[in-house]
């Protein structure tokens, strides 16, 4: 493992703690020493992690001369000091430290400085953590209409790292927390970063995204309906362990009771509804385009239903508010139905009055001619069962 080079170099490749110690050159009559003092870093899980572990790190030195006692500084990859954490008692020859729990944005070269005063040491050691992850993991919440088009994605951050054994993941959907989970579709990545994915569901329409980045997990629903609601959960395995992130797809919907044009005076009750209880900060408005204050209705804290009476015709606009900001809304027109439409309305309400009337009428008609022959059959009953409890014959003198 070792030459000499430039006839005046040592090198010895490939260093090992049992390297450690001096060394010494005689070139004629001139001798020179060199005490050799060699350190050897190691991390946990061989720097492959998947976010929120802790890593460990474990630094180990050796030397002829005593061990000198460190100070140990820790940089991640954007150089900022890192807080560590001594897990067992510190000894000269080893040192066992710590580390905050990982992030997806951790990802990179790291950095462990040594120092000691005497002997005087200033060394950098680097080491990689490679962090398989998303690049978002709290729970997002996306916002869409019916009958509209929706690209759900999640950001894989394993590119240009080089792992040592590919890893899996599987894209599931649930309706709501406490229902079964259906996997919509999996894939795996190889150790060169080749992805491959395969449709695993047909519960409903929806499509795998071709045209994206390699590094990009998706699926499209072209066109969304009311129970394509819930939460869309991308996981990832690697070496038995595992990590996911959610999103919440919420679907917002409009309607109207009864549905068609508005006969003139009639009412119509607008309603506006969404899949799931919206966060603290956000509600459902009703508004009428062109119209007053008067005119607009809010949805109470977590209601997932708001409804507007309606008795003219125009457009109403319902929009789902987060912060004041509108993420999504749905218009709906009022129609005023014609003049034939509105003569038909009042004389089948006409009809209907006076059928009703005379359907009234009618039973009670029917129920006095009724009573009268059950009292007429009653004293008929009565007179016969008279005479033959009072039976007599009567003879002419």
């Amino acid at each position: 493992r070792s030459e000499i080079i430039n006839d005046k170099d040592l090198r010895v490749r490939d260093l090992s703690l049992s390297d450690a110690g001096n060394y010494i050159c005689e070139y004629g009559s001139q001798t020179v020493s060199i005490s050799l003092h060699v350190f050897k870093l190691t991390i946990s899980s061989d720097g492959h992690f998947l976010p929120n572990e802790v890593p460990e790190l474990t630094l180990v030195q050796n030397s002829s001369n005593p061990l000198p006692n460190l100070t140990i500084t820790v940089k991640n990859s954007k150089k900022t000091p890192v807080q560590t954490e001594f897990i067992q008692k510190k000894t000269p020859e080893k040192y066992i430290l710590k580390l905050k729990e990982l992030e997806a944005m951790d990802n990179g070269t790291w950095t462990c400085h040594v120092h000691s005063r005497s002997p005087l040491i200033n060394h950098s050691i680097s080491f990689d953590v490679k962090i398989l992850g998303f690049q978002y993991l709290d729970l997002e919440r996306k916002y869409a209409t019916v009958d509209s088009t929706v690209i759900l994605s999640w950001h894989l951050n394993f590119q240009k790292i080089k792992w040592k054994k590919g890893f899996t993941g599987q894209l599931n959907w649930k309706q709501q927390e406490s229902a079964p989970s259906h996997e919509l579709l999996d894939f795996n990545v190889t150790t060169r970063g080749e992805k491959h994915e395969t449709k695993k569901s047909n519960r409903f329409w929806f499509e795998i995204l071709e045209s994206k980045p390699e590094s990009t997990v998706g699926v499209k629903l072209p066109k969304v309906h009311f129970n394509h609601s819930g939460q869309y959960e991308c996981q990832l395995a690697y070496k038995g362990k595992y990590t996911q992130t959610k999103i919440e797809l919420v679907v917002m919907k409009v309607s109207a009771n009864p549905v068609g044009p508005l006969p003139r005076g009639s009412k119509m009750t607008l309603i506006c509804q969404v899949s799931s209880p919206l966060p603290s900060n956000a509600h459902l408005r009703w508004e009428r385009v062109n119209g007053t204050q008067m005119e607009i209705k809010n949805s109470k804290h977590h209601e997932v239903k708001v409804e507007v009476n309606v008795s003219a015709a125009g457009l109403w606009n319902c929009h789902l508010m987060e912060d004041n900001d509108r993420k999504i809304s749905l218009n709906y027109l009022v129609e005023e139905a014609p003049v034939w439409i509105t003569y038909v309305v009042i004389t089948a309400s006409i009809a209907g009055s006076v059928f009703v009337f005379g359907f009234a009428c009618l039973c009670i008609i029917s129920g006095i001619s009724w009573q009268r022959r059950r009292q007429r059959a009653k004293r008929m009953a009565q007179a016969r069962q008279y005479l033959l409890e009072n039976k007599t014959c009567q003879c002419q003198q």
